[in-house]
């Protein structure tokens, strides 16, 4: 939808300008001292993560005719964390609050979705890499370590994940309250999934057992697996996507940060 049809759509006096983000379906919409986030077609359970503050405050939800959502959000006046700030303990604990969350569970799985299970996941990638057509040595030989470690976990431990916790999506107003936004990417899997890429690209690996503890958890030989597992994916899937759109420099360092993990030690 163009700006100036959500113009007309929200009435005289309100003036749109776009808010960033991949889909481009964010706006500003500004009308005198008022200031909203508007967005079409976001996520499906967006009142349940406002109503745990998750996200910033739901205003109103509505229904076009040709059969779009609309979703108004209370603006926050803050700023997105930088990668430097995610050792921030608000991450760990907001993160633990999302993934403790029934009610995110509950409805997820009553729309029908399914548990991104790691064949699932995994069988997406190889598509990916038949697609692109891609022979690469160090990828041939982390695909063969995916399929030899495939992450045992049974569904009734799985949870929402984010799924893009990319330190961007995490927004902090000047009440210094955290929150985690841009949910189009959510799926109920292995928390790891989040903790992966979360602590092997922001986290030094000295604080993990801290950061896990305020977390919740233990820094246990089986979450240490899963984690490098998923980390994999993460890698494999960057440079596949930075690779389809020329992004040389960036497909290069996930590139190195893929023999980084597959070095670890079994």
């Amino acid at each position: 939808m163009r700006v100036k049809q959500l113009e007309h759509f929200m009435g005289e006096g309100w003036q749109l300008r776009p808010a960033g983000g991949a889909t481009g379906e964010a706006y500003i919409a500004e009308q005198g001292e008022q200031k909203i986030f508007i967005k079409r077609n976001s996520s499906p359970f967006l009142a349940v993560l406002s109503a745990e503050g998750i996200v910033p405050k739901l205003l109103w939800t509505k229904r076009l005719e040709n059969g779009d959502v609309i979703t108004a959000q209370r603006w926050v006046d803050g700023h997105e964390l930088k990668a430097t700030d995610m050792n921030d303990t608000r991450v760990a604990s907001l993160l633990s609050k999302i993934h403790q969350s029934k009610d995110l569970l509950h409805m997820f799985k009553r729309m029908g979705n399914l548990a991104l299970t790691p064949e699932h996941l995994l069988g997406k990638l190889m598509h990916k890499r038949e697609r692109a057509n891609f022979e690469d040595a160090t990828i041939t030989e982390a695909f063969k370590w995916l399929v030899e470690n495939i992450p045992l976990l049974s569904e009734e431990n799985y949870v929402v994940c984010h799924a893009d916790i990319n330190h961007n999506n995490w927004m902090s107003n000047g009440e210094n309250h955290l929150y985690l936004i841009d949910w189009d990417c959510a799926q109920v899997a292995d928390p790891a999934l989040d903790l992966a890429p979360l602590l092997y690209i922001y986290i030094p690996k000295t604080t993990w057992p801290k950061w896990l503890e305020i977390y919740g958890v233990d820094m246990s030989v089986s979450l240490l697996n899963r984690m490098r597992w998923y980390m994999i994916v993460e890698c494999i899937d960057n440079i596949l996507w930075y690779r389809e759109r020329n992004g040389v420099k960036e497909m290069l360092k996930w590139s190195d940060k893929l023999k980084n993990v597959l070095k670890e030690r079994d």
